[in-house]
């Protein structure tokens, strides 16, 4: 049996219109989309309900749109189970457009500024003191500081300048290898990661302890047919929170991870492939 904690996301979410087409178009191209909707997403969001599916419940600290999207968006992360806990900003909602291809790949055009939470906002900052593990996509230096006060904080390495002014020592650092927004280098921070991740997506990837040599994780295999990947990447970096906050070695936590950003690619969207540890190996759910 699992036991019990408490999990936060400090971090960005944007308002997302997913449409479904044979490939991406084109200049000058018209296609007819297949299927389209709209729901909460980007790496916060996502993270922050991935969290929620594991350990029962889990905060988010974010900004939200001063429009009616923003307000649209506190209510539906709040039905999809997570504890918002947002400022409102002077500007709109961020938005994206992704198009999801047959393949399952998805891509991303972004519209408008990314509103970040900061430590002087009027939000509950004190309970982070209290949370094993925390999960970092977006804030301001003070903010990392801020999420420096539980157990265990990971961060993506796509906010790298923020965490070298932050100047906080990092549980796990996830990356990517192939992504150059993404990608970490030894020297890249003032303090170097206790874990560095660095995902290959569906071949897997690599991890590095203490700055010693590189070793490979394989990936997990998928649960069902490919529906789309959007998502699995925050997804995973939910999964590896989790599972250090339980206090996992390295490699067992990132079979969670693994597992958990396999089972998003077969759902629609972000959430509806997301898996609770009940849903999880009896291997994976051992502590």
């Amino acid at each position: 049996m699992v036991t019990p904690i408490r999990v936060a996301v400090v971090g960005h979410t944007e308002w997302i219109d997913f449409v479904r087409v044979p490939r991406v178009p084109v200049a000058g191209e018209i296609l007819h989309a297949f299927e389209a909707w709209s729901e909460p997403g980007g790496g916060g969001a996502v993270s922050a309900r991935q969290l929620a599916r594991l350990a029962g419940s889990a905060a988010f600290f974010t900004a939200l749109g001063n429009d009616e999207l923003g307000k649209r968006m506190r209510r539906e992360l709040t039905a999809l189970g997570v504890e918002v806990f947002a400022s409102v900003g002077r500007e709109a909602q961020r938005r994206a457009i992704v198009f999801i291809d047959n393949a399952g790949e998805r891509t991303i055009t972004v519209l408008g500024t990314r509103l970040s939470p900061s430590a002087h906002d009027p939000l509950p900052w004190e309970q982070l003191a209290d949370v094993d593990a925390v999960y970092l996509t977006a804030g301001d230096p003070d903010a990392v500081r801020l999420a420096r006060r539980a157990k265990v904080l990971v961060a993506t390495s796509r906010v790298l300048p923020l965490l070298a002014e932050a100047g906080v020592e990092l549980d796990a650092l996830v990356g990517s290898a192939a992504d150059p927004s993404e990608r970490y280098l030894d020297g890249d921070l003032p303090i170097r990661p206790r874990l560095v991740v660095r995902t290959r997506g569906r071949a897997g990837g690599t991890f590095q302890v203490a700055g010693g040599p590189e070793q490979p994780y394989a990936a997990a295999p998928l649960p069902g047919p490919v529906k789309d990947y959007y998502g699995c990447g925050d997804s995973f970096a939910a999964g590896l929170t989790f599972g250090l906050g339980l206090g996992y070695p390295p490699e067992h936590a990132l079979g969670l991870a693994a597992r958990c950003g396999a089972a998003v690619a077969t759902g629609r969207g972000p959430y509806e492939g997301q898996p609770t540890m009940d849903q999880l190996s009896s291997t994976e759910r051992r502590h």
